[in-house]
């Protein structure tokens, strides 16, 4: 690992374009022809006001956004996620969750080089599905899913285990000046923030791996 090219990405489940952003770095690299990358992902928290429980999407939207405005709101997403194939189904979510126990899980399936699989899952789990990735049932489930031993992710999120870490990780995050999400750091020396286009991507990816290997 410590000779491969590392893309760290900070995003968080709940950030519909970290998911869109997700798919275009998917793009990106199939542009590269799919070079051997490690892709290691971050934590952020897109609201850590969000109780522990979750709470109504209803509301939770009604608070952010006009009711004008909440008729349009989704429109570039869709738009953007029509490209790619990006199965947004807004209509059925009902709850917008804490993220805290979605990135432990995330965490944890690094551990068995499952890390993107996981969060591919939990993207479509959100996004596509509607289910609920702060419960930890669905969690537990969701890590099953790729693999992952789903009744020892459920001991370990009853615990305390990398609650601490997790937050350090979403603390450094802003240390090192991350405010938007998706952000791509590429091989620890340059960063792109946003859902950037695969075409965008591509071409940074390709100039900074050729940096690091002059």
């Amino acid at each position: 690992m410590a000779d491969r090219f590392t893309i760290d990405i900070v995003s968080d489940v709940i950030c519909p374009w970290c998911f869109l952003g997700k798919r275009r770095l998917d793009a990106a690299l199939h542009q590269l022809g799919d070079p051997d990358v490690f892709l290691r992902w971050r934590p952020f928290m897109l609201d850590p006001t969000i109780p522990p429980e979750g709470m109504s999407r209803s509301d939770y939207m009604a608070a952010k956004f006009s009711p004008e405005r909440l008729k349009t709101v989704h429109d570039p997403l869709i738009a953007a996620g029509n490209e790619l194939g990006v199965p947004y189904n807004f209509d059925a979510i009902t709850r917008t969750p804490n993220t805290l126990d979605a990135h432990r899980v995330i965490r944890w399936s690094h551990t068995a080089n499952r890390q993107t699989d996981m969060v591919e899952r939990l993207f479509m789990a959100y996004w596509s599905e509607g289910k609920d990735v702060g419960d930890r049932a669905v969690l537990a489930g969701c890590a099953a899913d790729v693999g992952l031993n789903g009744a020892q992710i459920s001991e370990l999120l009853a615990s305390d285990q990398d609650v601490e870490n997790v937050k350090a990780e979403i603390q450094h995050a802003g240390d090192i000046g991350v405010r938007g999400v998706p952000t791509f750091l590429l091989a620890g020396r340059y960063a792109l923030t946003g859902a950037q286009e695969p075409d965008v991507l591509a071409d940074a990816i390709e100039k900074v791996m050729a940096e690091t290997q002059a």
